[in-house]
């Protein structure tokens, strides 16, 4: 009896399998609900494509929106058209900025992902439980697995409202009696018009506890382009309103 109990659970785990993945038909909309981030990276033989992973705490990222594939988290911000045709990935020409990085591998990490971007790779979408993977498979044997991360606008339903913000240099103190020490961003709304020049009065100074995506270093004044999301089932005692970086569109240190 000792021993049928022991082998029990070692039968059971033999007929466990792990869930395949499920593919699924490649449409704009699913590669636009998510950021796809780097996960692997292999060529023909297997071996792991190094200059990929240039930055590992940062891995690459493509936002695929509007008929535009961007890519995030290389050295210089690039992107540029994109169409799928029989699963196979149109892409390019890619147009970037001219910025050089201290660090050569990120130089060559530009050119590394450009060139598997823009020669005609396929495309597989398949699901693993709740997370979404794109394969993409290179004329010369390279796959690359990405992971999908939610975009806030699928994560909050809706595409929510452009904003622009001045924050304040310091922080202020949070009226939250949970946590009495607890700073916020000394923020105030302001107006661009359609030149892109500011316009109008700009909106009084008010406390925000966070902008998601903005990180705030003491003595620096910003001016961000922000998405506001309208929460349709906020918890209990949380604000119904949430704040997505979109752009830096200035920031300077001041010296007071």
């Amino acid at each position: 009896m000792r021993w049928s109990l022991l082998l029990l659970p070692l039968a059971l785990a033999a007929c466990t399998t792990v869930p395949a993945a499920e593919p699924h038909a490649l449409d704009v909309a699913t590669l636009g609900a998510y950021h796809w981030r780097l996960n692997t990276a292999t060529d023909k033989a297997g071996q792991r494509v190094d200059e990929l992973f240039a930055r590992p705490e940062r891995p690459l990222e493509l936002d695929f929106d509007a008929g535009r594939v961007s890519v995030h988290n290389s050295c210089n911000a690039m992107g540029g058209s994109y169409r799928i045709e029989a699963g196979t990935l149109v892409a390019g020409p890619f147009m970037h900025t001219m910025m050089a990085c201290a660090n050569p591998m990120l130089n060559q990490l530009d050119q590394a992902i450009s060139a598997r971007l823009t020669g005609k790779p396929t495309l597989a979408l398949t699901t693993h439980g709740d997370h979404p993977e794109l394969e993409l498979r290179t004329a010369t044997g390279d796959t690359l697995a990405f992971t999908g991360v939610p975009t806030a606008q699928t994560r909050y339903g809706s595409a929510g409202d452009t904003v622009f913000f001045e924050i304040a240099p310091q922080t202020v103190p949070c009226a939250n009696p949970l946590a009495p020490d607890a700073q916020c961003l000394d923020a105030r709304e302001v107006h661009y018009d359609a030149q892109g020049l500011k316009a109008g009065t700009p909106g009084a100074w008010q406390p925000l506890a966070r902008i998601e995506g903005y990180t705030h270093h003491a003595g620096e004044r910003s001016v961000l382009r922000v998405k506001r999301y309208t929460l349709k089932h906020p918890p209990a005692d949380a604000p119904d309103v949430a704040y997505v970086l979109d752009m830096v569109v200035e920031s300077q240190t001041t010296t007071n």
